[in-house]
């Protein structure tokens, strides 16, 4: 009787498999589902703005700097090259809205050459990042 009870008490142990499986599939698939934000790469100094609102949906952002230079996905682009940037941008992961992070200092007409740029890749929303007073 002795060794029966030995046994079943070495098969009392729990089996953390099934466990684990189930916590690697929940992390792929919130890996899988996650929307990744293409950032422009650089701070500027935004222009200030009481009616400013935070835009939430937005994952594609453009950098406009003070001398001119447009950043985006962390590195420098031409004007002309903006919009097929963005093309392949939607194409990874497709949006809607484009933020145009303009510094305070930059001139408006690289800020409108920008805007044409995007809507000609398609994009129709374009928001213009302000801070908040």
């Amino acid at each position: 009787m002795a060794r029966k009870h030995r046994s079943q008490e070495e098969e009392a142990g729990i089996d953390m498999t099934p466990m684990l499986d189930i916590v690697f599939i929940m992390l792929i698939f919130f890996i899988v589902t996650t929307s990744f934000v293409k950032e422009a790469g650089i701070e500027v100094l935004r222009p200030k703005a009481s009616t400013a609102t935070k835009q939430k949906n937005a994952n594609i952002f453009i950098a406009v700097r003070e001398n001119g230079e447009i950043w985006m996905d962390k590195r420098m682009v031409d004007v002309e090259r903006v919009g097929a940037n963005i093309e392949r941008m939607l194409a990874e992961q497709p949006t809607d809205t484009v933020v145009i992070q303009a510094d305070v200092e930059a001139k408006h007409g690289v800020v409108v050459k920008v805007m044409d740029q995007v809507k000609q890749a398609g994009i129709d929303k374009i928001s213009v990042a302000a801070e908040n007073n």
